[in-house]
């Protein structure tokens, strides 16, 4: 039996999973849809994973993403990071020359720079959905396009349209009114692809020194247009990898493998009943909303708190 190390990257739009062996190779994989329900998402995960792998000891595992707290309660985690950290370490291990990571999920992006392998700066966009992945669905499903043949048709594209894209209000009316005056659909793909990333680059980027090597990851990595339009932005060669939309989840894996205290992981954890309950804390003029975690109706865990007469909640 061999030793494996799991990593789960938990952000609003999707969940990912890998598990690695001690060479940082992905030896089991699993992507899904986290709709609002992190812990019905991270079940469905972890029971993929475990009917994917035979003959392996899970003996460390990692979380990240924007539900890193509450499923790594539930898992039990080693490790507890945040995506930029994640983001780093994974990107880093396949790419040891990385300068900057550009990074558009579902419905945030990030920037991070790195210099001699150490993150020197970042920056998120989490107010506004334009110019992410769930921005390119609204607009692939209003031409009536599936998202996945968006990329394709925007290479085909010889003239991209301008689309405003820094409000998605604003995006789609205009997207509408250059569809009415018969501009190419190709054309208008094409625009938005290039909307999208003149929006990340004068947005999230502004101000930074964005230096090659440069990798793109995240789901909208996936979109050839989206690349195809960076390139042509930066004037340099935008690397991706085939497991570019997985860095966060491979990153907080490698940190759990690094984590000198280790315990094996049970995989029967998708038979728990685990459930939250928020609650207001009276013990002081804060009264502060307090999210208590249960394990078969078991206190695991509780956060909210800003001081500590509601640090111990039952």
């Amino acid at each position: 039996m061999i030793n494996g190390y799991l990593g789960v990257d938990i952000g609003s739009i999707s969940t990912k999973a890998v598990i690695i062996d001690e060479e940082n190779k992905i030896i089991a994989q699993k992507y899904t849809w986290t709709e609002g329900n992190p812990i019905e998402a991270v079940k469905e995960v972890i029971r993929d994973l475990d009917d994917q792998i035979k003959d392996i000891d899970v003996r460390s595992v990692g979380t990240t993403g924007s539900a890193r707290n509450l499923i790594g309660s539930m898992l039990e985690a080693n490790v507890v990071k945040n995506e930029i950290t994640a983001h780093a370490i994974g990107t880093l291990s396949i790419f040891k020359e990385a300068r900057t990571i550009f990074e558009i999920g579902g419905q945030d992006s990030k920037i991070i720079l790195i210099d001699n392998g150490i993150v020197v700066d970042y920056a998120m966009n989490t107010l506004c959905a334009a110019g992410t992945g769930s921005f390119l669905g609204s607009q692939a499903r209003r031409l009536g396009l599936d998202v996945e043949e968006f990329g394709d048709l925007a290479l085909k594209s010889n003239n991209p349209t301008k689309i405003a894209a820094r409000c998605t209000v604003f995006a789609e009316s205009d997207l509408v009114h250059k569809a009415q005056i018969g501009y190419k659909k190709e054309d208008i793909v094409a625009g938005l692809c290039m909307a999208v990333v003149n929006n990340y680059l004068n947005n999230v980027g502004k101000g930074k020194s964005i230096k090659p090597p440069i990798v793109f990851q995240g789901g909208v990595s996936k979109n050839v247009g989206v690349i195809r339009a960076f390139e042509l932005a930066t004037g340099e060669k935008i690397y991706v990898d085939e497991n570019a939309h997985l860095m966060g989840a491979l990153g907080v894996a490698i940190l759990s493998k690094r984590c000198e205290q280790k315990h094996r992981f049970n995989f029967n954890i998708v038979d728990i009943n685990f459930n939250t309950r928020g609650i207001e804390c009276s013990k002081c003029a804060n009264r502060c909303e307090i999210v208590c975690f249960y394990r078969n109706e078991k206190l695991i865990d509780a956060w909210g708190n800003r001081c500590e007469k509601g640090a111990k909640i039952s």
